[in-house]
């Protein structure tokens, strides 16, 4: 009993401390009324934006904002995005603010992604209802058509409301960025143009699986090129078939099908195994490594080369060694 009546005033103590420092750091840090920048990365924990709040001078304690998320279950429903936020908001309303979601959207747009799938990530990141999604697809194939390889791969913010303009327009001056005057200036020294190099690196990225085989993949594309061998790239196939299966529905095509012998015999400009030189254009959207892959291509002594089960890349100098590989890794 004595000892229920000591830890009394204690308890009673921390209580009216806790009350006290809640009711500081809930309150806003300034009486300023302009809106700010703050954006939340894909993946940030409750401690990271508490603390880039704090940082930043939007709540007056890390801690406080972290316990209020999780008392009350809101941290599930805090998007990744850029939000507008002042630092004359309370607690409360910053929260309720994440809760409300961002004015931009985190759309990350991998590399090798033909211009249509392109369009279905941007549907599909930005929410877009049926009708939305409609008209948002129509505008964008027709202002990409061609653009193929143009629309650089990247992590983007954008709007949920976007235009499909403002999508290519941003991603079309990604691309001059990357593909700075110094590229520029080593392209121009080729016998290529910008657009066959593209179209290269477009090879490069469906036909690679690691960083590491790109330079030497492109080594052997010139090499066939030179030698106006057939390149028989199936990712090129694969593009021509598709193209002419999938015209009237995006959402559900499967773009970089597994080949049939039929679908080898297809008449295309884009069939590498009937058809010497490049495709007429990129068959992909590639990243900046595939292109400076085609920039700086490896020169070696193989004329072929496929990839195991496992993934793992195997050459060829000569065509037994090739059809030895078949046999040793396909079969």
């Amino acid at each position: 009993m004595k000892k229920a009546t000591l830890f009394l005033p204690v308890i009673i103590i921390f209580l009216c401390s806790l009350f006290i420092w809640w009711s500081i750091n809930i309150k806003p840090v300034s009486d300023k009324e302009s809106l700010e920048t703050f954006i939340i990365t894909r993946g940030s924990s409750v401690t990271l934006i508490g603390k880039k709040l704090k940082e930043k001078g939007f709540v007056k304690n890390s801690l406080a904002f972290k316990f209020y998320v999780q008392l009350t279950g809101k941290q599930q429903k805090i998007q990744a995005g850029e939000y507008r936020l002042s630092s004359s908001w309370n607690l409360f309303k910053i929260v309720d603010q994440f809760v409300k979601g961002p004015e931009e959207i985190w759309v990350t747009i991998p590399e090798g992604l033909r211009r249509e799938e392109v369009s279905e990530r941007f549907i599909k990141s930005l929410g877009k209802n049926s009708q939305d999604a409609k008209n948002f697809s129509n505008e964008f194939i027709n202002l990409t058509k061609d653009k193929e390889g143009f629309l650089f791969p990247d992590t983007y913010l954008f709007p949920q409301m976007a235009s499909a303009s403002a999508v290519v327009n941003k991603l079309t001056r990604t691309f001059e960025n990357k593909v700075d005057s110094k590229l520029l200036t080593e392209i121009n020294k080729s016998s290529f143009s910008l657009k066959e190099v593209i179209t290269v690196a477009s090879l490069i990225e469906r036909e690679t699986r690691s960083d590491s085989e790109k330079a030497l993949v492109a080594g052997i594309i010139y090499r066939r090129l030179q030698a106006e061998w057939p390149l028989q790239i199936d990712a090129a196939v694969q593009y021509a078939v598709s193209t002419k299966k999938c015209t009237q529905n995006f959402k559900d095509c499967d773009w970089w099908t597994i080949l049939t012998k039929e679908d080898i015999q297809i008449n295309s400009a884009f069939n590498t195994y009937k058809n010497t030189g490049l495709p007429p254009q990129p068959i992909s959207n590639p990243g900046i490594s595939s292109i400076n892959a085609a920039i700086y291509p490896e020169t070696s002594p193989y004329w072929f080369y496929l990839h195991d089960s496992k993934g793992e890349i195997h050459y060829a100098k000569t065509i037994e060694e090739h059809n030895a590989n078949i046999v040793n890794y396909l079969k």
